[in-house]
């Protein structure tokens, strides 16, 4: 417990000294500093690991109100941009406590005298400080086991996971300086089977604070940006990930995907349209403890290949864009080798539509993928993804990739490229 409470005054105290430094260097900028406590409850309690119920914990946050300085600003009718910081209680002495740090944005829907509604969201990091490679028992054939207590801890199977929250947040205002903050929300604590088992955590959660605003009275002139200078733009993404198909592998598989797509500026900050995605697969195997597959068939390259059609959508706040994909494969040879006897297809062949035997048995014709992109220079960005299909994680890609954004006919100029070229104040060129 020393070295937990060791770890957490640690990392509170560098969090402090990020907000101090971050207040010096914008020379008297409006920021607040949020405290929070919350309870929260398990989603899927009792499944595959009796002994999580309730959890509880504290959020810290430093806010920065937005005040119209940069264009995705006035997009988003000037919303809240803070830092955050966790620390959760999983109240199980087998599991333990985790430490989370991540950026998150509050968008407003309703802003008035006396009160604030938003929306949060939040991708980032946890630390925790017990999984599965940390317990005396790793027998993966006691997975699961329940004999007066739970044996073994399948939950988290690696320190560092992936943390995602998003919630509705209410501010009651008291004075200029300080407000009441209650939160309600959803977090989910998983590594995307880089590491086996990755059970996870799903938390819904209700919190208490109080928030406190420096520099309260510092105002700036807002500035009036226009619009996007594009409408249609190309996407175009290389990115792979190690992939641990089960607990009992000694080695991890490779996964990429090849994505090009084509995005319409629906608004100044949502893009939405089609994209053509490769995928490989290196699991696609019989050289893996997982029967996921069968171990009759020996899998040729071509057969640990996926392609599929996608519907692209893009949520943008400046350099930073989360992306949700949902896709339908037209070449998925390896539907035809699920390790399990479907009630209407048996162990033969499926049609390239299928339906689904259940969460884990097979995976669905069709996939969901979700990230984050942060663009790093002119056009090119950076990206972290999760494929996933219904709501069972596959595996997690990094990579990086090339925008290429047309100019609309009114924008461009007579001899100069029709490709824009994002740069710090594109508006005044």
């Amino acid at each position: 417990m020393n070295k937990r409470f060791s770890l957490f005054l640690l990392t509170t105290v560098l969090f402090v000294a990020f907000a101090s430094a971050q207040n010096l260097q914008t020379e008297k900028s409006k920021f607040a500093i949020k405290v929070q406590t919350f309870k929260g409850s398990y989603l899927d309690k009792n499944h595959h690991f009796k002994g999580l119920d309730e959890n509880s914990g504290l959020n810290l946050g430093i806010e920065f109100p937005a005040m119209q300085q940069r264009p995705w600003q006035q997009y988003l009718n000037n919303p809240t941009f803070g830092v955050g910081l966790t620390h959760m209680n999983f109240e199980n002495d087998m599991v333990g406590h985790m430490i989370a740090m991540y950026p998150y944005i509050m968008l407003p829907l309703i802003r008035c005298n006396f009160m604030e509604f938003n929306i949060k969201l939040a991708p980032g990091l946890g630390v925790v400080t017990e999984h599965w490679y940390t317990q005396e028992d790793q027998n993966p054939d006691h997975y699961g086991q329940y004999e007066n207590g739970p044996t073994t801890d399948p939950i988290f199977g690696c320190y560092v996971n992936a943390y995602l929250t998003a919630g509705a947040n209410l501010n009651i205002i008291l004075t200029r300086n300080v407000k009441i903050n209650a939160e309600f929300g959803y977090s989910h604590m998983s590594n995307g089977r880089t590491f086996m088992p990755n059970l996870g955590a799903n938390v819904i959660y209700g919190g208490l604070g109080l928030i406190t605003t420096f520099n309260a009275d510092v105002e700036k002139e807002p500035i009036h940006f226009p619009g996007k200078p594009y409408k249609w733009s190309i996407n175009i993404t290389g990115a792979a990930g190690p992939h641990q198909a089960a607990i009992k592998d000694d080695h991890k598989f490779l996964t990429s995907t090849f994505h090009a797509g084509a995005i319409y500026q629906a608004t100044n900050w949502y893009g939405v349209g089609i994209g053509l995605d490769v995928f490989y697969n290196g699991a696609i195997t019989s050289e893996t403890d997982r029967s996921l597959y069968r171990k009759d068939h020996v899998y040729t390259t071509a057969e640990k290949f996926r392609a599929g059609l996608s519907w692209d959508n893009e949520f943008q706040f400046g350099r930073v864009t989360a992306i949700a994909d949902w896709g339908v494969y037209f070449y998925n040879p390896s539907r035809h080798y699920y390790d399990c006897n479907h009630p209407i297809y048996g162990y033969g062949k499926r049609p390239l539509f299928y339906k689904n035997d259940g969460a884990g048995n097979d995976e669905a014709f069709h996939y969901i993928r979700f990230g984050v992109k942060t663009r790093v220079w002119d056009n090119l960005y950076l990206q972290a993804t999760c494929k996933t299909h219904l709501h069972i994680a596959e595996y997690v890609e990094f990579g990086v990739g090339y925008q290429i954004p047309f100019l609309k006919k009114s924008k461009r100029k007579s001899g100069e490229s029709i490709i824009f070229h994002h740069s710090k104040d594109w508006w005044k060129e």
